[in-house]
């Protein structure tokens, strides 16, 4: 249909630049619907509703003979003896670790070849092997003395006396254990880029200070994470000295199950939540030791879990604010 003569067509005025289209800023903005997301979700739920349930109501766990045993001072002693084999045995695995890494990286071929064969066997034989020998080293050397090599000896000592079965279970868990830390130790230091190294060596700074100042404080970035699961490791391996006549944690447990047949269940789910406390305690100790390294590494700080759980209600509280006004 044509226009009448001299009438003029009235075009839409067009959106300015700072102005975007009325129909966009009309229309309300929706979230991508994910119903994978929500079906595996409801999924995993209801299995981990069905596990708890069935945890807590199958008499078979006979959870009041648990709570029975959980502070009975036998447990007790076995729990303080498992903390102090495994104190022992993560200080002195973790120096025997950091003097087998520097001997690696070392320019003498000769402290190559040693550290090398140490980490190579150590890490070739089993804990249990390791600990059985140590326990049965008395048969191979009944004495030991201290003197000149292949001359006369300035002192001697019996061996079945110093080799208790405290010291064979931190002897043998703290060889096994510095042969794994001497290369997360290694693998830290190499991770530290070279350019530091030589900024360190252009100062004029003695190697002993680049080391302790500049090379191993960035290293302990890498290393902590590794030498944490290490020590993890380390806690559930001290169930082996169980095996060298100590009674720890898992050797009490042992021997009152032996009493008391009928309460192998319970005891075994006594040390398996005290196992499950202790690597709780190090995970936690693990996060706040990494967050402090890594200051200056990263440009904020990773929130901490009670910050994590503040965002997380702000934010629900916030959508259901959002989804009442709509």
């Amino acid at each position: 249909m044509s226009e009448p003569p001299g009438a003029t067509a009235t075009l839409p005025e067009a959106p300015t630049a700072d102005e975007p289209p009325r129909s966009l800023t009309a229309q309300r903005v929706l979230p991508l619907r994910r119903p994978g997301r929500w079906i595996v979700t409801a999924v995993v739920l209801v299995l981990v509703a069905q596990f708890v349930h069935g945890l807590v109501t199958n008499p078979f766990y006979q959870w009041d003979r648990w709570s029975y045993w959980f502070l009975r001072p036998t447990i007790l002693d076995g729990l303080l003896i498992t903390l102090e084999v495994t104190a022992y045995s993560a200080v002195l695995g973790l120096v025997g670790g950091i003097v087998l890494a520097l001997a690696r990286l070392s320019k003498s071929p000769v402290l190559r070849a040693v550290s090398w064969t140490y980490v190579w066997a150590l890490r070739s034989i089993p804990l249990i092997v390791v600990l059985i020998f140590l326990y049965n080293f008395s048969a191979l050397y009944k004495t030991l003395s201290v003197g000149i090599p292949f001359g006369p000896a300035f002192f001697t000592f019996d061996e079945s006396r110093l080799a208790t079965d405290m010291v064979v279970a931190v002897i043998g868990l703290s060889l096994n254990e510095a042969a794994y830390a001497a290369e997360v130790v290694r693998g830290g230091i190499l991770s530290v880029d070279q350019g530091q190294h030589e900024a360190a060596a252009a100062l004029g700074l003695p190697k002993g200070y680049q080391f302790r100042r500049i090379v191993f404080p960035q290293a302990l970035r890498s290393i902590i994470p590794n030498y944490v699961n290490q020590l993890i490791g380390l806690i559930k391996g001290t169930s082996l000295v169980f095996y060298v006549s100590l009674l720890d944690l898992f050797g009490s447990a042992q021997t009152m199950g032996s009493t008391y047949p009928g309460d192998i269940v319970p005891l075994l789910l006594v040390v398996t939540v005290w196992y499950l406390i202790l690597t709780s305690v190090v995970s936690v100790v693990q996060f706040y030791v990494e967050r402090h390294y890594a200051r200056g590494a990263t440009r904020s700080l990773p929130p901490t879990p009670l910050q994590k759980l503040r965002t997380g209600l702000s934010d629900l509280r916030a959508r259901i604010r959002r989804e009442a006004a709509i």
